[in-house]
């Protein structure tokens, strides 16, 4: 078996599940792979096969698989109520359902009701990293739990400028990433956050993404950059410590 293959999960409905090295993935294939991915997602996933990351503690394998039958099915002409769906937005959308439906199963009926959203970070807050935190907070949290609780889309890891549910002045990481990742992903989130107070846009389709896109400049995406940065270091893990130590020491100096 070779790279990026672990181990066989399992089988169903024609599909062969793996669980791969993530890691691998991201530093040899495609930065933008997460938790897990079929092919009408990622190209470089053969047809007949649902990828799974192996992540630090793993346990969510079922939600995945159950999001990725969706998916596929949506992307590659299945359909629903006469029409063709093959644009991966409305795929992920019905599958997102599908997943939190599998998940709300699966925790406590108390965390099912509406906590006050206090309660929910203090669930979710496992471990603040002290070597990177000033006035600003790094925080290892329990991402299955965000997952379920707040957003199903988060992964590896998150700020406060991009989303609504995490705290003023935190940054998170998510406890599924293995150790030997979680400076790359703590790189990219203070990067694109201190990006993002210098008024630079998240993604493209802003009014200040059209006024910034001109001849002369390019746009100003934060995520972009934070990809950037996050390959540099990937291809040259010399690089890391000292470029996250800048990017450490601009963020502390944010107000």
């Amino acid at each position: 078996m070779k790279k990026p293959y672990l181990k066989k999960y399992g089988s169903i409905l024609g599909f062969t599940v793996w669980i791969v090295d993530g890691n691998y993935i991201r530093n040899h294939i495609n930065l933008e792979f997460n938790n897990f991915g079929q092919h009408h997602r990622f190209r470089f996933i053969p047809k007949k096969e649902f990828w799974i990351d192996k992540g630090h503690r793993g346990g969510e394998e079922k939600y995945y698989i159950t999001h990725m039958l969706i998916e596929q099915k949506m992307m590659s002409g299945g359909k629903n109520n006469g029409k063709v769906l093959e644009n991966y937005g409305r795929a992920l959308k019905k599958a997102d359902l599908a997943e939190k439906r599998e998940r709300l199963k699966s925790i406590p009926h108390n965390l099912r009701k509406n906590l006050p959203k206090k309660e929910i970070i203090k669930l979710v807050h496992k471990n603040l990293l002290k070597e990177y935190s000033n006035d600003l907070k790094v925080w290892v949290v329990d991402g299955n739990l965000v997952r379920t609780l707040l957003n199903l889309n988060f992964t590896q890891g998150g700020n406060d400028k991009y989303y609504s549910f995490i705290p003023k002045n935190e940054v998170w990481i998510d406890d599924q990433i293995i150790p030997a990742e979680r400076k790359f992903v703590i790189l990219h989130e203070l990067h694109e956050r201190n990006l993002m107070c210098q008024g630079w846009q998240y993604y493209p389709g802003s009014e200040f993404d059209k006024k910034h896109n001109s001849k002369n400049k390019l746009p100003r995406y934060a995520h972009s950059s934070a990809i950037m940065i996050e390959k540099l270091c990937r291809k040259n893990p010399h690089l890391l410590d000292k470029k996250l130590r800048e990017v450490v020491a601009k963020s502390n100096k944010i107000p």
